[in-house]
């Protein structure tokens, strides 16, 4: 990785056309340890008509060409893999091993998923005398988030590519460099000039420029609330498409019948994998209030189970949170939690004893939580648990429902036609049961606050289409 102080435009590397530079921290020890170039309103316009001028002849390719640039991307991707786990460990604080065998491996599967989906998609289909068309949006204006830096990449590159789009990609300034070899991953590949082209930059700046850009057909913004309200608010001026996958605080109803010893562990180091980093991790613990003493004493001893320290050393299972921003903000809502009269069963403020530098949280459990108490209500994005009892299933699917997000929700059961009918309850837009294995072709968005539009496979390929009608294609 050569390309940190420059942006990817047209197919090669270019200074920024004002010359700023941003420090990149490493979470471990808060220091910077390399600078990235800070793009301007000027470094978009530039991008943008790059991508204006790619998009004629990379919109007509067949769907051989495109699936070979897919593929040839996929080569690529996987020979950089370690390269992109090692930067992922230290501009976000991923253990190596987690940053390895999680998070890149995001990114091969999504390009699997969308090579397969390519072979089989209708582009064109014959509604009695009439043609529907899929056609490419056209040029399309990506920012990704710094928590699965790499996967919000390519599951929004990858369907762009597999539609002819062509693009602009801001990646967080705060987790950037994965998205540089990203891109160098993109030149190897012969990905043609001005298909793909990287902004580095800060979201008030670059974002804002990208998402009110006439010359923009579509954005796709992965992150907070408040920014991605700014992103459509920019993004009205010009009527443009926005796809959004924003926040989350998403409901675990554990129901009487479930072995609460595994479900309770399993949701435990499932919302705190990622240094609870994960917008849809299940952070409300919805327990009967008759056993909440023995989920209580289970939550303990998994919480306490997860090592927190070096990301380097394979014992790890979360590293530091990503920042002094977002450390400050758990710090403040974990004290929150204990100010409103929230049971602390282990953690709390501070960092855990072994971490006396670093963004290091410490794996903290509420019990006796209700669900106006600010913990219950606003997105942590850290190792914090809310656990809250329920008189019975009605007031559980009440409560659960009783949010501004709608991202996802879990329900764990013995009885699986019973977690059916309460997941068809549930309104958020993925609902899993009994922890699920990943399914990278399952559509992945939410409701309400969490967002509108859909990710991952066929679903994905869809937003970055417009659809036209030929009436009287077959016309006598």
């Amino acid at each position: 990785m050569q390309h940190e102080r420059q942006h990817y435009v047209n197919g090669t590397w270019v200074d920024p056309l004002e010359p700023k530079l941003l420090d990149v921290i490493d979470p471990s020890t808060e220091a910077a340890f390399t600078q990235i170039a800070v793009g301007g309103p000027a470094d978009v316009d530039r991008a943008v008509a790059a991508a204006r001028a790619a998009f004629p002849s990379f919109s007509a390719t067949t769907r051989k060409q495109r699936l070979d640039l897919l593929r040839a991307i996929l080569d690529e991707y996987n020979k950089r893999r370690q390269d992109i786990a090692a930067v992922l460990s230290q501009e976000m604080g991923a253990p190596l091993k987690f940053a390895y065998e999680r998070q890149t491996a995001t990114g091969t599967n999504h390009l699997l998923r969308m090579i397969q989906v390519l072979e089989e998609y209708k582009f064109d289909e014959l509604q009695g005398t009439t043609q529907i068309k899929r056609e490419p949006i056209g040029v399309v204006g990506l920012i990704t988030p710094w928590n699965w830096p790499i996967n919000q990449i390519v599951c929004k590159v990858a369907p762009a590519i597999a539609a002819g789009c062509t693009m602009v990609l801001k990646p967080s300034e705060v987790a950037p460099l994965n998205a540089v070899i990203w891109s160098e991953v993109m030149h190897a590949a012969g990905v043609p000039a001005g298909v793909y082209n990287m902004v580095q930059g800060e979201g008030g700046v670059v974002g804002s420029a990208m998402s009110a850009h006439p010359d923009i057909d579509m954005m796709s913004f992965t992150g907070s609330t408040r920014a991605g309200i700014l992103v459509a608010q920019a993004s009205a001026t010009t009527v443009k498409r926005v796809a959004q996958e924003l926040g989350g605080k998403s409901a675990n109803i554990l129901l009487p019948d479930v072995d609460f010893k595994t479900a309770v562990t399993k949701g435990v180091l499932g919302m705190m994998g990622n240094s609870g980093q994960s917008c849809n991790a299940p952070t409300r613990m919805f327990v009967p209030r008759d056993r909440q003493d023995e989920v209580k004493a289970i939550a303990k001893a998994a919480a306490e189970s997860v090592l927190v320290g070096p990301v380097n050393d394979e014992r790890t299972t979360i590293g530091p949170v990503v920042s002094e921003v977002q450390f400050n903000k758990i710090q403040r809502l974990i004290q929150a939690g204990i100010d409103e009269g929230a049971e602390l069963v282990t953690g709390g403020v501070g960092r855990p004893e072994n971490c006396n530098r670093g963004y290091f949280v410490r794996p903290t459990v509420f019990a006796n939580v209700r669900n106006d108490m600010t913990i219950a209500r606003e997105e942590i994005f850290g190792p914090v648990l809310s656990i809250l009892p329920y008189k019975d299933e009605a007031e559980a699917i009440t409560l659960a429902n009783d949010t501004v997000y709608g991202l996802a929700a879990y329900v764990q059961s013995s009885d699986i036609g019973h977690a059916r009918k309460v997941a068809s309850q549930m309104r958020a837009g993925n609902v899993f049961v009994n922890y699920p294995a990943p399914d990278t072709a399952a559509p992945f968005g939410g409701y309400k606050q969490s967002g509108n539009g859909r990710e991952y496979g066929k679903w994905a390929l869809d937003e970055f289409c417009e659809i036209k009608a030929v009436i009287g294609y077959e016309a006598a």
